[in-house]
C-alpha cells in the first residue's frame, strides 16, 4: 500500500505540471482527470473478465492488467514531454508557475491557512470515501445477475457529464467565477450524496441507479480538487507556485485516512456490513463536506474582496490586444 500510494502521488504530481498554467488547462485536466474514473471501473471490468472468461488467478489478476497498460502509459508519457511550453498570453491568463521550496511552500499555506484548512478536511473524507467505494465496491454492492462491464459503462456516463461540465469553464475567463461555481455544484452533490445514503432503504433505488448518483456527486468533487480547481485559485490570487504541491498534499492527507480507517476496520469490526458502513459514512461525509465547503465559498469571497477592492469582472473590461501581453 505505501509503494503503491507513492508511485500514485508522484505520478500524478508530474503529469499534471506539464498542463498547468495555460489557458486551456481545463480541458487538458479533464481529460486526465475523468481517465481516472473510467479506469476505475474499467480496470474492475476487465479484472472480472479475465478471471472469469481466461480463467486468471486473483493473484495475478492485477500483474496482466498493470503489464499491458505499461506501454500505453510510457507512450502517453512521452507525448507529454513534447508538449509545447505555456506561451505569454497563456502566463497572462493563468500566472506563471514555479516550483517553491519548503519555506515558500510553508508561507503559502499560512497565508490561506483557514481556507487551504478546511478544503484538506472535506478532502481527506472524500479520498477515503472514494477509496473505501473503489476498494470494496463489490462487495457493498450484490454485482449478481449484471454484467461484469457495469462499472464500466456507469463511469463512462459520469466521465461523460463531469468531461462537459469542466470543459465548458474554459469559456469563463474569470478565475474567481471557475471557483464559485465548482464550490456551488460540489455542495449541491454533497447534498444529493447524503440524502440517497440515508434514505436508501426508504428511496428504493435500483442499483444501477442509486451507483450512478454515488459516482457522480464523489467524483464531481474528487476530481474538481485534482484537476482544475488549484489552477484556477493560483490564477485567481498570482500566486507563486504550482499545483503539484496542493495535489500532492491532499493526496497524503487522503491516503493516510484511508489507512487509519481500514486499520480501525480490521482491528474493530472485520465482519462490517459493507453496504450499511458506506451509506453511513457517505451520509455523514457529505454533511461535513457541505459545511466545509460553504464555509470556504464564503472565505473565498471575502479574501477576494479584501486582496482587489476595486476588482473589475473580466467580462466588463475592454478588449485587450493580444499582441499587448507579457510574460508576468
Amino acid at each position: 500500500m505505501f509503494f503503491n500510494g507513492l508511485s500514485l502521488g508522484c505520478m500524478w504530481g508530474i503529469l499534471f505540471s506539464f498542463l498547468e498554467g495555460r489557458r486551456l488547462t481545463d480541458i487538458l485536466a479533464s481529460l486526465m482527470g475523468v481517465s481516472m474514473v473510467v479506469s476505475s471501473g474499467t480496470a474492475k471490468s476487465a479484472g472480472l473478465y479475465v478471471m472469469d472468461v481466461l480463467g486468471v488467478s486473483p493473484f495475478w489478476m492485477p500483474a496482466l492488467i498493470g503489464g499491458l497498460a505499461v506501454p500505453l502509459l510510457a507512450l502517453l508519457g512521452y507525448l507529454l514531454t513534447r508538449l509545447p511550453h505555456p506561451s505569454a498570453e497563456d502566463i497572462a491568463c493563468k500566472s506563471e508557475r514555479e516550483t517553491l521550496n519548503k519555506e515558500q511552500r510553508w508561507q503559502l499555506f499560512r497565508n490561506f491557512i483557514p481556507f487551504l484548512t478546511l478544503l484538506f478536511v472535506a478532502n481527506v473524507l472524500l479520498v477515503v470515501l472514494r477509496d473505501i467505494k473503489e476498494d470494496f465496491l463489490v462487495n457493498i454492492i450484490d454485482i449478481s445477475g449484471y454484467s461484469s462491464w457495469l462499472f464500466a459503462q456507469i463511469d463512462s456516463i459520469v466521465t461523460l457529464i463531469i468531461l462537459a461540465i469542466f470543459g465548458l469553464m474554459v469559456f469563463v475567463r474569470d478565475n474567481l467565477r471557475v471557483l464559485n461555481i465548482l464550490l456551488l455544484l460540489i455542495m449541491a452533490g454533497m447534498v444529493v450524496m447524503s440524502f440517497i445514503s440515508f434514505r436508501n432503504e426508504t428511496l428504493l433505488l435500483s442499483l444501477v441507479t442509486w451507483l450512478f448518483i454515488q459516482s457522480l456527486c464523489l467524483y464531481m468533487a474528487y476530481l474538481t480538487f485534482r484537476t482544475i480547481f488549484f489552477d484556477r485559485f493560483i490564477a485567481c490570487f498570482k500566486i507563486r507556485g504550482n499545483v503539484g504541491f496542493f495535489i500532492a498534499l491532499n493526496d497524503f492527507l487522503g491516503y493516510a485516512g484511508t489507512v487509519i480507517v481500514l486499520v480501525m476496520k480490521e482491528f474493530f469490526n472485520p465482519d462490517v456490513n459493507w453496504n450499511y458502513f458506506y451509506n453511513q459514512m457517505a451520509g455523514y461525509v457529505g454533511i461535513i463536506c457541505f459545511i466545509s465547503f460553504l464555509f470556504s465559498f464564503i472565505y473565498l469571497q471575502q479574501r477576494y474582496r479584501k486582496e482587489y477592492p476595486h476588482a473589475v469582472p473580466l467580462e466588463q473590461e475592454k478588449p485587450v490586444n493580444n499582441n499587448a501581453y507579457t510574460t508576468i
